[in-house]
């Protein structure tokens, strides 16, 4: 077997490293550099930053179209890569994608999000074959795992790559048994927008704290607390002792604009000393 990865966000770089460990790697096909941060600074994908470390030859089409060559590899994972792979491409290689859900649960681009947006006390990781219908192909192997209540949306990441290294060894050591996936329950986990960010403190707290571990360490929920609008990192249902509460929630990480994250105990110290 002659093995190549599609990946671009942290979790496709996790998985392209734990396979690295195991495989060699033809090479990692990922997304062009774009502009990010703040600064919008041109910056390369994390996925491209594993493979240059790890010696891996890496190729960043802007779009793929029947031209694409394999270089010899005959399987391709798919791992957070974040583009549609053509149709004429499909049928040219054995095309296996992670998907971090227990599909059909959870189809799209933003399946960690929302499964603990939702409430979801479990989730898990699925390898399927690629198809032209987004997420919907046939089922190769499929693990649960807990998401316990204080988990954010990193560490349940984390452990979606570590099974999903366990279950590609699973599938990649022999010839894979395909079975078609269930219309049944599926549900689609749409992208997340600048509006999926905003907290409306009207909202129950266990739904507001849901929101805050979704969007945590890696994106940010924000709302308006005392007049000024923070982003908040981690919170806690608040208690009698309490002091930098809203919504029902003790703000335990928050990020004033413009400056760095720090404890709710640290920014409150910092209004007190400036006399606001």
């Amino acid at each position: 077997m002659k093995l190549a990865v599609a990946a671009t966000a942290p979790l496709g770089a996790d998985v392209l490293e734990r396979l690295a460990a195991q495989h060699d790697i033809e090479f990692l096909l990922t997304r062009p550099d774009r502009p990010r941060g703040r600064g919008r600074k041109v910056g390369s994908p994390p996925a491209k930053d594993a493979a240059e470390r790890l010696g891996i030859p890496v190729r960043q089409d802007e779009r793929l179209d029947e031209t694409f060559s394999f270089d010899g590899a005959d399987t391709v994972v798919v791992a957070a890569y974040g583009a549609l792979i053509p149709s004429s491409l499909l049928d040219r290689a054995s095309w296996l994608n992670v998907h971090p859900s227990l599909l059909p649960r959870w189809r799209g681009a933003a399946p960690v999000e929302r499964a603990i947006m939702a409430g979801d006390t479990e989730t898990g990781v699925t390898i399927h074959r690629t198809t032209a219908e987004l997420d919907a192909g046939p089922i190769a192997a499929q693990r649960s795992f807990p998401i316990g209540p204080e988990d954010d949306a990193g560490l349940v990441y984390a452990q979606a790559g570590a099974l999903a290294a366990e279950l590609l060894e699973e599938v990649l050591s022999g010839e894979p048994e395909f079975t078609v996936q269930p219309e049944e329950g599926a549900t689609y986990a749409e992208r997340l927008t600048t509006a999926d960010r905003g907290l409306d403190w009207s909202r129950s707290p266990t739904e507001l704290l849901n929101r805050i571990r979704a969007l945590s360490p890696h994106i940010g929920a924000r709302g308006e607390v005392g007049g000024r609008v923070l982003t908040i990192w981690r919170a806690a249902p608040a208690g009698p002792e309490s002091e930098l509460v809203a919504g029902g929630l003790e703000l335990l990480e928050v990020q004033p604009e413009g400056r760095r994250r720090m404890s709710g105990e640290e920014y409150l110290r910092g209004l007190r000393g400036s006399g606001a």
